[in-house]
């Protein structure tokens, strides 16, 4: 327990500053073309993301389990660029690092729990191909909407209780070294190691963070595929076979955006150049949120039959309006 009380704050005198600064980005050449190329990032993935929620909504046929895990896959994506693009605009674009103490606890919290939350939609994702695969007569019993609600609420509480522990922890510093943070955002990393008394217990959350959120998501998404293609290789045709992968091209494709560029960043970072180990990250941030909503448009059949058919409705309803109009 003592372990723990100088991190918690007894016979600590506290320096709590009044604000932070972010500097991540700040010295790098020519860099406002690159927050100008966040900007439109951010924007394709407001109306992508935006278009996805409206057609799940609107289409009845999509309100089954699955696209409940799709439409929070794109409300988390939504919040989560509005949590970090707007903010990271106005700190380096309009020049604003300094953020007020209670602001980069916020900033930190809304970041994490979003990047948090992808990980984990695409885990229901692929607990939701999973059983489609392997037992398909069962799929309907063993996927109910209750079943994928209740997963998907056990995530939401799971990821708010890690992070606001996170928070919690980091509150109980004293910050009397440095204000300075070398990131694109609040850092957990960054921020624990700028305080002047023992961060153990901050250090042992950075590194269970990561494993709950992160390895363990990839470690039951990987398994998960191996048993689809084993599951797969007893099917008797390869018609069969290319059928029921097909169904799963757009969550790996989803798995790959997302785990891919971490996983690069993660084990290379001790021969990444600072600059360019932000910059990948802040990518890594930024792209899945844009790219998820495409790539289900692009490789969902119903999204796209869905989104033909509102249109198609709002073409009829606009001529028959023009036609009474005319009369």
């Amino acid at each position: 327990m003592n372990l723990f009380n100088s991190a918690l704050g007894e016979n600590i005198t506290f320096v709590r500053p009044a604000y932070f600064i972010i500097s991540g980005l700040s010295d790098i050449p020519n860099i406002k073309y690159y927050y100008v190329f966040l900007f439109f990032v951010y924007i394709v993935s407001v109306l992508g993301n935006t278009a996805v929620m409206v057609v799940i909504i609107m289409d009845h046929n999509l309100r089954t389990p699955k696209y409940i895990a799709v439409f929070n896959l794109a409300f988390v994506d939504l919040f989560g660029s509005s949590a970090l693009v707007p903010k990271l605009l106005d700190i380096f674009l309009f020049n604003h690092p300094y953020i007020p103490y209670n602001d980069c606890m916020a900033f930190l919290f809304f970041c994490y729990t979003c990047l948090s939350m992808q990980a984990l939609n695409l885990v229901a994702l692929a607990y939701d191909r999973l059983i489609a695969i392997i037992f398909p007569l069962h799929y309907q019993v063993k996927v109910t909407h209750r079943s994928m609600l209740s997963l998907i609420a056990s995530f939401w509480v799971l990821v708010i209780t890690a992070i606001l522990t996170a928070v919690g922890l980091l509150t109980r510093l004293s910050y009397c070294k440095s204000v300075v943070i070398n990131s694109y955002f609040c850092d957990h990393g960054q921020m624990y190691k700028l305080a002047c008394n023992d961060y153990f217990p901050n250090t042992v959350i950075g590194m269970l963070l990561p494993l709950l959120i992160l390895w363990l998501p990839l470690v039951f998404i990987l398994l998960s595929y191996l048993y689809i293609g084993y599951t797969l290789s007893k099917v008797s045709t390869v018609h069969e076979r290319v059928k029921a992968f097909k169904t799963c091209t757009a969550h790996l494709s989803l798995v790959a955006i997302y785990f891919i560029p971490v996983l690069i960043t993660f084990t290379m970072s001790a021969r990444i150049h600072p600059d360019a180990r932000i910059i990948n990250l802040s990518l890594t941030s930024v792209f899945p949120p844009m790219l998820n909503p495409i790539i289900y448009v692009l490789q969902t059949k119903e999204i796209k039959q869905s989104g033909k058919k509102i249109l198609k409705i709002r073409k009829r309803s606009k001529i028959t309006v023009k036609k009474v109009n005319i009369k």
